[in-house]
């Protein structure tokens, strides 16, 4: 996959902390990742479900990256940023993000809407080439009602820390079927990358998709391409498929 000229290409993945599988069948896919986040050839790379540690997973696999997951899966030349969401009996994970393109400053405010289900929101303002861009990383909750709270923090936080001038990526799981929260989101002024006509992009469950539950919405950038790899080797890395969009970069 190669980008346009002139373009931001934005990819959102929920990688299921690099493990597939149940019980005795569960397999280690943290290195196959590795080598899919890379041909994205993505800018900005959202990543959900990321682990900086667990301490039962590295006891299991032999080859369980001595690195926390997001260093692991940047490619050379990215950085990574890294905020915990969940801390569990074993270890922690939470949301992060990949960028070929130079880190402002982050940001992490917890979303969690009950104690069953830890969530939160990683912020990050990257200099795109003298533009800066800031891009929001979210995992909303599974229940509808949390979802909705989420949102309304989500811009509480948006009208708080993100200049109304400046461009504005939020990317993610959603959790959100039948794009509910679409319209929140547009009342935001953010665009959804599937307002483009084309093949319908649904990312899970990767194997046999029916559904699209994660979004890439952009302010003051347009959406030029919205595509989800698809084949074999994809709906086995994790139970979500990755979704990438274009934008159209211009200089406000």
């Amino acid at each position: 996959m190669n980008s346009p000229a002139n373009t931001l290409r934005v990819a959102t993945y929920n990688i299921h902390k690099g493990v597939q599988g149940i019980g005795p069948a569960r397999r280690l896919e943290i290195h196959n990742l590795g080598h899919a986040i890379e041909q994205l050839d993505a800018d900005i790379i959202c990543l959900q479900e990321v682990r900086k540690m667990n301490r039962q997973a590295a006891a299991r696999f032999s080859r369980w990256p001595e690195l926390p997951q997001a260093d692991f899966l940047a490619p050379e030349g990215y950085t990574a940023v890294y905020e915990t969401n969940a801390v569990t009996r074993h270890g922690e994970h939470g949301n992060a993000l990949l960028t070929r393109w130079p880190v402002l400053r982050k940001t992490h405010e917890d979303i969690s809407d009950h104690r069953f289900e830890q969530r939160g929101l990683l912020h990050v303002a990257i200099d795109v080439d003298g533009m800066p861009v800031h891009t929001i990383v979210v995992h909303l909750g599974l229940i509808k009602g949390s979802r909705v709270r989420q949102i309304a923090q989500l811009r509480e936080f948006i009208d708080r820390e993100i200049p109304p001038g400046e461009a504005l990526v939020v990317a993610g799981d959603f959790n959100d079927w039948g794009a509910r929260m679409r319209y929140a989101m547009n009342a935001m002024g953010l665009r959804d990358s599937n307002d483009l006509r084309g093949p319908r992009t649904l990312t899970y469950p990767a194997r046999l998709p029916v559904a699209q539950l994660d979004f890439i919405y952009g302010r003051r950038l347009d959406p030029l391409a919205c595509t989800v790899p698809r084949g074999p080797i994809w709906g086995r890395m994790s139970d979500h498929l990755p979704l990438v969009t274009d934008f159209v970069l211009s200089k406000q």
